[in-house]
């Protein structure tokens, strides 16, 4: 089976060919800011980016006729449970007028199922808008704000499956915790395949990250937006882009702070611990939803590749179940497996609703 992956980002579009799980090739086009502030809207660079891949393809000797199914990287769509979609025109109109580049995963993946004449189907992939919460996980403090499922749902559902490989079990009999920790840190506790918890990476829950503050001092927030100094994009600014490490130490890149570490900074070193102090409450947290009943907690994305603090995490936490580490996330292998599962008849592909 020939599966062709397509993950746009704001300035780039990841693009790679699989014989089944097997990645013949990988490429990623990256694009000039000044050519895409041409476009009005992200949704506007559809046609651009469609030919600058199509010339990717041609250069390759490749057409898209050679494909089986198409899989594009899921947007911002209203809330779906986990697994393999079939693109439709719901699903288009819901992601039409999105602001992330992922949205034009689904719209493109539609062009180039199309373009091979043969009508291969078109699939998106557990995007980030993955809602499975227990109905009392969506309770917060306030009815006018419930809390809402956004996490790094490809690479944690992808990361999940392979856990449960490595235990000998399937994943519908493992409960794990599962921390992603990238740019923004999501912590999710998987009952049986399921995420019936996870906080908001995006939108300020959960640790503190390389440029995100996690959960604040409610009260200090508010003072702080009512100060008169900022406004309200300033604000945003600071919970998702400013805050966290870029706040406290002025990098996002963990390998500095290390490095400032190893030199003596001892403000470093204190800003480090609270972070792996953070992440591993947050990992307590899910195994309390989880009842203390856990196969293992599972550390990923690209912080994991970090000794120290992939390490610092498990000796606060390797009390509750054993500690698996799957440094990275490989968006475009998770893709693919989530196509081939479907064409395989391993699994049905799901139905978007809306």
């Amino acid at each position: 089976m020939k599966i062709f992956v397509i993950n746009p980002g704001s300035t780039s579009t990841k693009i790679a060919l699989y014989e089944d799980d097997k990645c013949l090739w990988a490429d990623t086009q990256r694009y000039d800011a000044a050519e895409l502030g041409k476009f009005s809207s992200v949704m506007a660079q559809e046609r651009f980016r469609y030919d600058e891949i199509l010339k990717g393809l041609s250069d390759r000797g490749v057409k898209p006729s050679d494909f089986d199914a198409v899989v594009g990287r899921g947007g911002l769509m209203k809330p779906v449970r986990g697994g393999t979609y079939s693109v439709n025109g719901k699903m288009l109109d819901d992601m039409k007028s999105g602001v992330h580049a992922s949205n034009l995963g689904a719209y493109l993946a539609v062009r180039f199922a199309d373009a091979g004449g043969k009508k291969a189907p078109a699939y998106v992939v557990d995007p980030v808008v993955v809602d499975e919460l227990a109905d009392e996980a969506r309770i917060s403090g306030l009815p006018e704000m419930p809390r809402i499922s956004i996490f790094h749902a490809l690479n944690q559902r992808a990361v999940a499956r392979r856990a449960a490989a490595e235990l000998k079990k399937p994943l519908s009999e493992c409960n794990l915790v599962v921390a992603h920790m990238g740019g923004g840190v999501s912590v999710g506790a998987h009952e049986r395949g399921r995420v019936i918890d996870v906080n908001n990476a995006l939108d300020g829950e959960g640790p503190m990250s390389p440029e995100r503050s996690g959960s604040l001092p409610i009260g200090s927030l508010v003072t702080l937006c009512y100060s008169g100094k900022y406004s309200e994009k300033d604000i945003q600014k600071m919970i998702n882009g400013s805050g966290g490490l870029v706040a406290h130490l002025g990098t996002n890149d963990l390998r500095e702070v290390e490095k400032r570490i190893d030199a003596g900074d001892e403000k470093a070193a204190l800003i480090f611990r609270a972070l792996c102090l953070q992440i591993a409450k947050e990992i307590g947290k899910c195994a309390v939803v989880l009842k203390g009943e856990l196969d293992a907690i599972v550390l990923t994305g690209g912080l994991a590749y970090s000794d120290n603090l992939c390490a610092s995490i498990a000796s606060i936490t390797d009390f509750i179940a054993p500690v698996l580490r799957y440094p990275g996330e490989d968006e475009m292998q998770a893709l693919a497996e989530g196509a081939l599962r479907v064409l395989r008849g391993e699994e049905k592909p799901l139905v978007y609703q809306g």
